[in-house]
């Protein structure tokens, strides 16, 4: 096989990776869009799909992170094992960039938990003394419907969470993952515990 093309998807993807650690962006079609540009390859350039970038990011920290990456991302485990220990009664699941390790430091622990009511969860929070910011994200699913759900974000000790708040039921319904296309991993309290126990050098192959 010959060498693959200078500015092929391959090396895309690289710079995408790097961009996203070292401008701590949170998307990837960030990423990609100013790589391409960087490159001077256009608009027209055929980028590398997330998953592929996704595990550049994974590859660049393993390298280039060190302490300050390894650190961050037990901080983020731990934190989200800790918040949903609080949030318990709302059936808390982990998913996101904290189970992967495809994090930076513009990276929050994301949850999604099924109260009765969304604004139980303002309540709860608000009775122990936890400031929360309310706002909305927008959730696409495998059948091509899109749903905006209310969030709320607290700071727990310098990491920010972000919980979703889906309607009760909606527990084996994953929104797709914006990476593959696929449901979204959504790991259980006991899931989320076992993962946070592991050295991170031996959980970043998880996807």
């Amino acid at each position: 096989m010959g060498q693959r093309p200078l500015g092929g998807a391959n090396e895309l993807a690289l710079e995408a990776a790097r961009i996203f650690v070292e401008e701590s962006l949170t998307d990837y079609a960030t990423a990609k869009r100013k790589a391409a540009e960087r490159m001077g390859l256009g608009t027209r350039a055929t980028l590398p799909d997330n998953a592929r970038v996704q595990a550049e990011v994974i590859a660049y920290q393993r390298l280039f992170g060190g302490a300050n990456y390894v650190q961050r991302l037990k901080r983020m485990r731990t934190t989200a094992v800790q918040a949903m220990k609080l949030l318990a009664e709302f059936d808390p699941r982990l998913t996101g960039g904290t189970i992967t390790g495809a994090i930076g430091q513009a990276h929050r622990v994301q949850l999604h938990a099924f109260p009765d009511k969304a604004e139980m969860v303002d309540v709860f929070l608000a009775d122990r003394g936890i400031e929360t910011k309310e706002s909305e994200r927008d959730f696409r699913y495998g059948d091509g419907r899109v749903e905006s759900v209310p969030m709320v974000r607290f700071d727990a000790g310098g990491i920010e969470v972000d919980v979703a708040l889906f309607e009760p039921g909606q527990e084996r319904r994953a929104p797709l993952s914006p990476t593959d296309g696929l449901p979204g991993k959504r790991l259980t309290l006991a899931q989320a515990e076992a993962l946070a126990a592991q050295p991170v050098e031996t959980t970043l192959h998880l996807s």
